[in-house]
């Protein structure tokens, strides 16, 4: 199977697709569709990948995934151990404005949902304070059918084009306009690189996915991504660091560090206050601090 383009196939009696799953893990590779999705995480919990930006999923969240995003909801470590019993659980609707529903968003009625969702198309992170509504709206689209399904889900996207302040899941400057080859090429590098985080990671060995000599693929991925590849790893061994600080995985920081890939812990301390603007313990924290 490719991983870019992913088709959601349509059933031939249905405008949007509604799909409940359970499985060990997430799906593994970064891949993207027409359709726009909305992702309600029942269970699970990893490292969201979206565009050339990367945020820490967990349970009782909902994301919007603007069309022909690529995205990938990586499940973290533990769900691919031997003997792991976890599964992941999700319910999620996806409708394409441009195909069997072009008709509707057309109307005069739908112009300030159709203008929120050109507005969003990196995507977003429904807000904590509106999950227990949203979730309620999700599970009645997925119970019902025909018009009420239908309406019901005019009604969910009519709440959410009345939101505001949300946060892009992915940087303005990222390029939709990628060939699928050039984004089959962007995810394999994707892919090897969440793959293998936590091990020395060279330029050749990664520009080795992408068939290009290091020098040809510096340059294509700060042209594909706005990232240096440094600075991209660094993104997802502090984004998996940020994890395993709150989740009480490891014992001590300085196993944290070396086991996200880091070779020094004032490497670490460094390039974690960069990224995240505050200091691996006080991350920890702030964390413990807003839970309490």
């Amino acid at each position: 199977m490719k991983v870019l383009p992913f088709t959601i196939p349509v059933p031939h009696d249905h405008s949007i697709i509604v799909q409940d799953e359970i499985l060990p893990h997430f799906y593994t590779y970064l891949h993207r569709h027409a359709e726009i999705q909305i992702t309600w995480i029942r269970k699970g919990e990893g490292t969201l990948l979206a565009g050339n930006s990367m945020h820490v999923f967990r349970e009782g969240e909902i994301y919007v995934i603007g069309a022909n995003l690529p995205h990938l909801f990586k499940s973290d470590p533990a769900y691919f151990q031997g003997d792991s019993e976890r599964e992941v659980h999700t319910v999620t609707i996806f409708f394409n404005p441009s195909g069997k529903l072009s008709a509707l968003f057309s109307l005069p009625e739908m112009k300030t949902v159709k203008t929120f969702i050109t507005q969003n198309q990196s995507g977003f992170k429904v807000p904590d304070s509106m999950y227990t509504a949203m979730a309620a709206r999700i599970a009645a689209i997925q119970k019902a059918s025909g018009v009420e399904q239908l309406y019901s889900f005019i009604e969910l996207l009519n709440v959410l084009s009345a939101t505001n302040n949300l946060q892009p899941l992915s940087s303005g400057s990222y390029s939709f306009s990628m060939t699928d080859p050039e984004g089959m090429r962007i995810a394999s590098v994707y892919n090897y690189i969440m793959q293998n985080y936590s091990s020395p990671l060279t330029l050749e060995d990664v520009a080795m996915q992408a068939h290009l000599t290091p020098t040809a693929f510096c340059r294509y991925f700060k042209k594909h991504t706005r990232h240096t590849l440094v600075n991209f790893v660094n993104k997802v061994r502090v984004n998996e660091a940020c994890k395993m600080l709150v989740n009480g995985s490891a014992k001590s920081i300085a196993t944290i560090a070396y086991s996200c890939g880091f070779n020094s812990i004032t490497n670490f301390n460094y390039v974690f206050k960069t990224i995240t603007g505050v200091s691996p313990r006080d991350y920890v924290n702030s964390y413990s601090n807003t839970i309490e």
